[in-house]
């Protein structure tokens, strides 16, 4: 396993918060993880990747279920028709009327996101070998033993969730600035959190949620790994 090829991403204000082995950085966008001739061999991410043409996704259903307490923080995605919408209004009514359910804000605020890394995916063999998706809250439930109790933007539920990063990562998770960094301290942990799944992942140890996971429309695997 070759640690400097493996990235946990989670995204922020400012576009996308990567953190490796090597340390912690800002890029614009997802695509930047893959040029030059050493692209990663896992990228574990915290975005929706694979979308339903309508209803809910296993995955999603699965890891609530896992998370006894933060279930409401594995949000439903979005069905892949709303991302042709321009506005939370019509994705919703795009919704509506193919499923009966229309988009949450908080699905929306990512919505130009999750339309990257789709389009990533999709266009880019690389990156559809290398893209996982993760949820940050499993990893940390697995390190605790449990989900967490506090929310990972109070005082103590961010401290909880730094305490566990550092046993695996010490002086790196001390050290990465959100400051300096330009995103708020819990856009670092969840970064990190990622990259605990991604080195997972590559050792084989992973959890698969689904363990069969089915494909959209277009062969993309519709799972949360952890």
């Amino acid at each position: 396993m070759s640690a400097q090829k493996l990235v946990g991403v989670d995204g922020c204000r400012g576009g996308w918060i990567a953190a490796t082995r090597q340390g912690v950085r800002l890029v614009e966008r997802v695509a930047e993880l893959f040029r030059g001739s050493d692209a990663p061999a896992v990228v574990a991410i915290d975005i929706p990747i694979g979308l339903a043409d309508r209803g809910a996704r296993r995955c999603d259903e699965e890891a609530r279920r896992r998370l006894p307490g933060r279930a409401s923080s594995v949000f439903r995605p979005p069905i892949r028709p709303m991302l042709v919408a321009r506005s939370q209004s019509e994705a919703s009514a795009i919704g509506r009327s193919l499923d009966g359910k229309g988009v949450s804000a908080q699905c929306w605020a990512i919505a130009d996101k999750i339309r990257e890394v789709d389009e990533l995916v999709r266009d880019e063999p690389a990156a559809r070998r290398a893209l996982h998706e993760v949820h940050p809250e499993l990893a940390f439930a697995l390190m605790n033993g449990g989900a967490l109790a506090e929310r990972k933007r109070t005082a103590a539920g961010g401290a909880q969730r730094r305490a566990l990063l550092e046993a695996p990562f010490g002086a790196l998770v001390r050290e990465a600035s959100p400051r300096d960094l330009g995103c708020r301290p819990d856009d670092v942990l969840d970064a990190f959190a990622a990259l605990w799944s991604a080195e997972r992942i590559a050792r084989g140890e992973a959890v698969t949620l689904p363990a069969d996971p089915p494909r959209d429309a277009h062969g993309i695997a519709m799972s949360i790994s952890a």
